[in-house]
């Protein structure tokens, strides 16, 4: 399984950003892609997840109604838009894929992760 973020940047308060999560080396519907992201000096929030079969999307409260999961199965790709960015958005997002992880927000169910893409958002 390998799994690389893209998309990441200094963005200001109110601003958008498109992440990308590129993924291989697995059957791509038969997996939940998982998105998380971890401030400085706090621990992983979850913060969506897509079902790649039926594309049935989880999100945390935190980002419920200003970031949306996609994917594009041909391309084996799956997306993170936010839009309404906050300074507390700022965090080193990664994506991450399990088979059937028991819960879409628990980093500890997911057994393969990316290596991050960095979002800053300034005030």
């Amino acid at each position: 399984v390998q799994l690389v973020e893209s998309g990441g940047g200094l963005v200001q308060a109110g601003g958008s950003l498109r992440l990308s999560c590129a993924a291989s080396g697995f059957t791509f519907d038969e997996y939940h892609i998982g998105w998380f992201r971890q401030a400085p000096g706090k621990g992983l929030e979850g913060v969506g997840c897509m079902k790649i079969s039926d594309a049935v999307t989880v999100y945390a409260d935190s980002v419920k109604g200003r970031f949306t999961i996609s994917s594009d199965n041909a391309k084996k790709t799956v997306y993170l838009q936010m839009t309404s960015l906050k300074p507390e958005d700022t965090a080193l997002y990664s994506c991450t894929a399990d088979e059937e992880p028991g819960h879409c927000l628990a980093p500890a169910d997911f057994g393969s992760w990316g290596q991050g893409t960095q979002v800053t958002v300034s005030s």
